[in-house]
């Protein structure tokens, strides 16, 4: 008597297919639950630390200075320096006038009459004091500002 196979007797149409360990298939759905995880964790726990806005410290006022404009004019402009709290130190003005200075020398009396050209001069003159403090001012305000 001729022994029958038994893979072939399971299978009598022919198409005998060994059996895929599923390992493969349970290791890609782990990696796939822990990538998840990460995920939801940065967008639950880290986006929401963003930094917290500084407070606001100690303002120093400067004493107004005479600047000369285009065209035979001038101005007189007072700074104060707006510096964040638990800076290092009180922000020495001898820097923010040079910058402001070297910002509104060469402005026409016309042009600074505007209320938004001063604005924008304000927020550019921000933009150079705060990179030229290290960030210990967060914000300038004019005292004055007297043209003739």
């Amino acid at each position: 008597m001729a022994k029958k196979d038994t893979k072939l007797a399971a299978a009598p149409d022919g198409d005998a297919k060994p059996k895929k360990p599923k390992k493969k298939l349970v290791l890609i759905a782990a990696l796939v639950l822990v990538l998840a995880g990460g995920g939801g964790g940065y967008w639950f726990f880290v986006r929401d630390s963003a930094p917290a806005a500084p407070v606001e410290g100690v303002v120093v006022p400067l004493d107004p200075i005479n600047i000369n404009l285009a065209g035979g004019h001038y101005l007189k402009v007072g700074l104060a320096l707006q510096a964040i709290e638990g800076a290092s130190h009180e922000p020495d003005g001898s820097k923010a006038l040079d910058l402001m200075i070297s910002e509104l020398s060469h402005r026409t009396v016309a042009e600074l009459s505007s209320n938004a050209t001063r604005e924008k001069v304000k927020e550019e003159l921000l933009k150079k004091i705060e990179k030229e403090y290290h960030h210990d001012v967060m914000d300038v305000y004019f005292t004055e500002f007297v043209m003739q």
